[in-house]
């Protein structure tokens, strides 16, 4: 994907590194506190400076995945905003996201890690762990950045449904209904936002031309390796449909695929489609 050198998007949030002392190295960190008070010093500084005589290269990783995602987001931003007044005579509200490491909290609730990237309609903000980047090629064999761009933009389809009150809709069809009926809807919530990206894709392109040879195979590879049936015959060994959060392999790549190809906000109904 063609991003660096652009600008990224001033709605990030960066929460990385919260925790305190611990940013400083554990006893070295109350070492330097105190010596701050002692001596005048700023602690916060004197940590800061503990903090930045190591991990030096992982610390220039992390933050190009960071310029990477806000640029990412960016790109959202111009789609959605030009999107949203063209063809459906609204103004967008970009949502903020939010870059944090290890655990943080949501306006839904305690974010970590383990869970991924999340969108939290209550705050209207998305939530990454940028280890997740890390994931995607170690864990998952989804390697290239668009893999990740695929994946932010999937959570802003998310705040897009939001912003539209498909969410609200389905969360009200799922009352009284079985459990397996409104995983179905879930599921097919899902499947709409990972067409919302495709969407974007094409729209991105169209407008900046930022994709490479390569780059929505990347984005297929990681909706393929992160489909419902694949992850669950790998961790058990069988495939349990009721139990789908996102939709299998074969439905998150046919979604984001059609999104990307026509670019038409028309072509994503997931809850009457059988696909």
């Amino acid at each position: 994907m063609r991003w660096q050198g652009r600008q990224g998007s001033g709605n990030v949030e960066d929460r990385r590194g919260r925790g305190g002392l611990a940013i400083g190295g554990g006893i070295g960190g109350v070492v330097l506190l105190i010596l701050g008070l002692l001596f005048g010093g700023n602690p916060s500084e004197l940590i800061n400076v503990g903090s930045q005589s190591g991990g030096q290269v992982n610390d220039v990783e992390s933050d190009q995945k960071a310029q990477f995602v806000s640029v990412v987001l960016q790109d959202t931003e111009d789609v959605w905003n030009k999107l949203f007044a063209e063809q459906l005579n609204q103004d967008y509200q970009e949502p903020t996201l939010v870059l944090f490491s290890g655990t943080d909290q949501s306006g839904c609730g305690t974010a970590t890690s383990a869970t991924g990237p999340f969108y939290c309609p209550l705050d209207q903000k998305v939530y990454i762990d940028l280890s997740f980047y890390d994931q995607l090629q170690s864990r998952f064999s989804a390697p290239g950045d668009f893999a990740m761009a695929y994946v932010v933009a999937h959570e802003v389809g998310h705040h897009v449904q939001q912003l539209l009150g498909i969410t609200d809709q389905v969360r009200q069809n799922q009352r009284g209904m079985s459990k397996a009926q409104a995983n179905e809807l879930s599921v097919r919530l899902e499947l709409q936002a990972d067409f919302l990206a495709g969407v974007w894709a094409h729209h991105a392109d169209a407008m900046k031309n930022i994709l490479e040879g390569g780059d929505i195979e990347e984005a297929l590879n990681a909706a393929n390796a992160i489909g419902d049936d694949r992850l669950q015959m790998e961790s058990q060994g069988y495939v349990v449909p009721d139990a789908f959060t996102h939709g299998t392999s074969k439905q998150r790549m046919y979604w984001f695929k059609k999104g990307y190809q026509t670019g038409d906000l028309n072509q994503g109904d997931t809850f009457k489609n059988a696909e």
